[in-house]
């Protein structure tokens, strides 16, 4: 006789997960995630008090996925090592986009926060540039991730070079874009997913010279 894997706050989550996966956040409730689980949804109760809490725990879940800074590293390498996991955590569970900002944060949501103002202000950001800092580098993080999920093709399917090829027969109408795409879609081709790393340097290199102007000139002796 097998035995049964007993329920647990963490399956129950890692269940609305499934769930969230396959069908979409609205998907989530007690009774999708007990059949995911194979209980009844009555014995989730023990575990997470309603389906706003389950929600909650999920974001929570997500957070965990995405990769933190390490003591030791600069700041701009914890800040970029931290948005590559998070992209890539992101369009894995795109349902997730939206849910990011929760009016009940979790532990791994605040420690995540923590853990990035700190690695940003122990290398001199001011508290506000490191919030401005976090904001931006979000901001770009999810709003490249939803272009990305959102996109009518996947990457390597040929779709970009067929809509380059649309454009490049309004050549006289659209010149600009069409100049564009003569020089992206070159011998070494394109692909939107590259745009990310270069985006984020973009980003990184405006912030690393505010933090620059705000530091103290070193006294001269």
């Amino acid at each position: 006789m097998t035995r049964r894997t007993p329920l647990s706050r963490e399956r129950v989550i890692a269940g609305a997960g499934a769930v969230a996966d396959r069908a979409g956040v609205d998907a989530v409730s007690m009774r999708s995630v007990a059949k995911v689980l194979g209980v009844e949804a009555m014995s989730l109760y023990h575990h997470v008090p309603n389906k706003e809490a389950l929600l909650d725990d999920l974001v929570d879940w997500v957070f965990e996925m995405i990769e933190l800074p390490e003591v030791g590293d600069t700041w701009r390498e914890g800040l970029t090592r931290r948005a590559r996991s998070a992209r890539s955590i992101l369009t894995a569970h795109p349902w997730a986009l939206g849910m990011m900002v929760r009016t009940n944060p979790g532990p791994a949501l605040l420690q995540h926060h923590d853990r990035l103002l700190g690695v940003l202000m122990a290398e001199g950001f001011s508290a506000a540039l490191a919030t401005h800092a976090f904001s931006a580098i979000d901001a770009y993080v999810y709003g490249f991730a939803l272009t990305e999920t959102t996109l009518p093709f996947e990457p390597g399917e040929g779709a970009e070079e067929a809509f380059a090829s649309q454009v490049a027969a309004s050549a006289e109408l659209y010149p600009h874009i069409a100049r564009s795409r003569a020089e992206l879609f070159g011998d070494a081709g394109y692909a939107f997913g590259d745009e990310f790393d270069y985006g984020l340097e973009l980003l990184l290199e405006g912030l690393e010279r505010r933090v620059a102007e705000e530091s103290p000139a070193p006294r001269e002796r």
